[in-house]
């Protein structure tokens, strides 16, 4: 496999964190009622799905990295993947999917800007244009994500026991 740089591995990361948004959409779909929260959940998988696109489409103009970057991609998917099985168990309700999609997407975000910043040091223009159409759409599932969670949140009894 074809050696990555730090800008080629944090592409495969944004790119597998796409990929495993997609499975966590779907999966805390499943768990919601509410037809507000499901509405914005196909819509971040949507836009996740598009954001895998254009990162493969990116890792494809890399002279021959394309197949290590995807490999690389692939296994941040099955990391964080793992980890949503891991905090998503099988007595997981809406509220616990959300807080999962909050604390997934806050670290989208954060590597999606730091890609921003390793993109502008080696001035890859079009590095800094995916980031600039990203950026803000994580930024936006991320608030999304903590509304969600705060809306389900006031829905639930302080003082039920579990």
């Amino acid at each position: 496999m074809a050696e990555l740089t730090t800008l080629e591995e944090k592409l495969a990361e944004v790119t597998g964190l796409a990929m495993a948004a997609q499975g966590a959409t779907d999966k805390v779909s499943g768990l919601v009622d509410d037809g507000d929260l499901k509405q914005m959940l196909g819509q971040m998988n949507a836009e996740a799905k598009e954001t895998e696109e254009r990162c493969t489409q990116l890792a494809e103009e890399l002279n021959g990295k394309k197949t290590a970057v995807l490999d690389k991609a692939r296994e941040t998917k099955q990391e964080a993947t793992e980890m949503m099985r891991t905090y998503l168990g099988s007595d997981a309700e809406a509220l616990d999917g959300f807080e999962f999609l909050t604390m997934a997407e806050a670290g989208e975000v954060g590597h999606w800007e730091i890609l921003g910043v390793l993109g502008e040091r080696a001035g890859m223009q079009d590095v800094q244009a995916l980031v600039d159409w990203a950026v803000p759409i994580q930024q936006r599932h991320f608030l999304e994500a903590r509304a969600g969670s705060l809306k389900l949140a006031a829905d639930e009894d302080p003082n039920e026991t579990s």
